[in-house]
């Protein structure tokens, strides 16, 4: 039934479009109301694409997070160096030449072939966060490795005088081992590892497409069989002499070049690899180092990538690379560790290599420049090489000892290591000992081992000896080692030898890029 209300009229519909006089003030707050409709129709556009903006964002991060991998943080060592050696950042770059999950196809070889470090460096970036220094651990580098963790949860014994990239492929699984390789790194070093990052053969050529190729440069023609030496003839030309720019397999090709460069040498390849980075480095600042830039980058990196706990979502990720962005290309510089040939492999120079270590900790740069971010706080009291022991006669050649650590004071047993090896000792492992209340530093040593004890001995002022049973040499740091450690003078600047052979990040592309005959 409808009523009179329902029935639409003329005289209803003026009186609905003529208000009263009694409804006009509630007409001009109607009005009004309309006036501000359109700011309300933009408000809330505006937080329509806030949030879609959002949940787009958000989708970038879950997507990049999915593609993380992070390698198991339990293989870490359980004696590292003291975190609060530097106030800088200490990051671990190592190339993977394993062959799985479509490697085989750009690197060659066998895609059930275990995973081996082709190439590392470690990067510290100073507290200032305006330099930074990558040093380069050649692949043949004679090195202790410490105990590392099997697959099975065991864990090996120390090993020395082997080769640096055996360490990588501990376990012999097609994921390598970055862990072994951080604490073969940490033992080293005497540093601290804050960040490990693994990239592989797919990681990098998509870094190299995404950026719109790396400008190189070669010293001369290069040809098929100098990337493959078991080729019958030279094959075709893949490199013309001079500049050029490369991405994808090509760019893979110019970092594994070895042969048909100077001598053909490890040491070689590194001088170019440097220099490809620098060039990569160049291209991604000239493109400016912002969020919107850096996800891409990020998306291909993470498909190939490996990295410890710290780095493993895509916030802390993208943070850690905004981080980097006002380090200047002059202000950063690629070394390699001291090093001489020893037969067919490589052994480290001492004490020029824990010259380099501890200035680095001082967080020194090449030219000595105190880069800890807070002027005076390491004040240069000597030179570089007044840091190298309390008594520059003492040699440990043939001389092979452990390291504990017998104080609460953190990474003391590496400090002592780092000591015992620049004057030609062998360290066969650093750990804890059973009993952390030792105020004097103890040499235990057995049978026909005294002499060997005395002349470890010299390196620790106030050192006592103790005979035990069993052929071991053992030393135990107290806390007037601790005392005396934290009273050695602050190198002024990375060795002369080291420097010497820096390169910038901004150097000519085309300088220095052999080694050896031809170089």
């Amino acid at each position: 039934m409808t009523t009179t209300r329902d029935v639409d009229t003329p005289s209803s519909r003026r009186r609905r479009d003529t208000p009263s006089r009694r409804r006009a003030p509630h007409g001009r707050r109607a009005a009004r109301g309309r006036r501000r409709s359109p700011w309300r129709t933009a408000l809330l556009v505006t937080l329509a694409l806030v949030v879609l903006g959002t949940a787009g964002l958000g989708w970038i991060y879950l997507k990049l997070n999915g593609d993380i991998s992070t390698f198991d943080a339990d293989g870490l060592s359980r004696n590292r160096p003291d975190a609060a050696a530097s106030k800088g950042q200490n990051v671990l770059v190592i190339g993977s030449d394993a062959r799985t999950d479509g490697n085989a196809a750009l690197g060659g070889g066998s895609k059930d072939d275990i995973g081996r470090s082709d190439t590392a460096f470690l990067l510290h970036v100073y507290a200032d966060h305006k330099h930074a220094i990558a040093v380069s651990v050649p692949r043949d580098t004679l090195v202790t490795i410490p105990p590392c963790k099997l697959p099975d949860g065991s864990w090996t014994k120390t090993q020395t005088n082997v080769m640096f990239n055996a360490a990588f492929s501990i376990g012999q699984t097609q994921q390598g081992n970055p862990a072994c390789t951080q604490n073969t790194v940490e033992q080293l070093s005497g540093m601290r590892v804050d960040h490990t990052v693994v990239v592989d053969f797919k990681g990098f050529a998509a870094l190299t497409d995404v950026v719109g190729g790396v400008k190189v440069c070669l010293p001369n023609d290069i040809y098929q069989n100098d990337l493959n030496p078991n080729r019958p003839t030279r094959g075709d030309r893949i490199f013309a002499k001079g500049e050029q720019t490369v991405s994808g397999q090509k760019a893979l090709d110019y970092v594994r070049i070895r042969h048909g460069i100077g001598d053909g040498s490890d040491i070689g390849r590194i001088k170019r690899q440097q220099a490809f980075v620098s060039s990569l480095l160049k291209q991604i600042k000239s493109e400016g180092l912002t969020p919107t830039k850096l996800l891409p980058l990020a998306t291909a990196a993470t498909r190939s990538m490996t990295v410890d706990p710290g780095l493993g979502t895509a916030d802390k990720l993208i943070s850690f690379a905004m981080s980097l962005k006002d380090i200047d290309l002059h202000n950063t510089k690629f070394v390699t560790i001291p090093w001489r040939y020893e037969g067919s492999r490589v052994a480290v120079v001492e004490p020029d290599a824990s010259d380099l270590w501890a200035a680095l900790r001082a967080d020194r740069t090449i030219d000595g420049k105190d880069a800890s971010g807070k002027q005076g706080k390491h004040k240069a009291t000597a030179t570089a090489s007044a840091s190298a022991s309390p008594t520059e006669s003492v040699s440990g050649e043939g001389v092979s000892v452990a390291v504990y650590n017998g104080t609460t004071t953190r990474g003391l047993a590496s400090e002592a290591a780092q000591l015992l090896t620049r004057h030609g000792f062998t360290v066969t492992g650093t750990g804890n000992a059973s009993s952390r209340q030792h105020t004097s530093t103890v040499v235990q040593y057995g049978p026909g081992l005294q002499t060997r004890a005395e002349t470890v001995a010299k390196l620790f002022p106030g050192a006592r000896l103790e005979a035990i049973g069993g052929a071991v040499l053992n030393v135990v740091v107290g806390t007037s080692y601790a005392d005396s450690a934290a009273a050695v003078p602050t190198p002024t600047a990375v060795p002369g030898s080291v420097a010497d052979d820096a390169r910038s990040a901004d150097d000519d592309l085309c300088s220095d890029l052999t080694y050896g005959a031809g170089g």
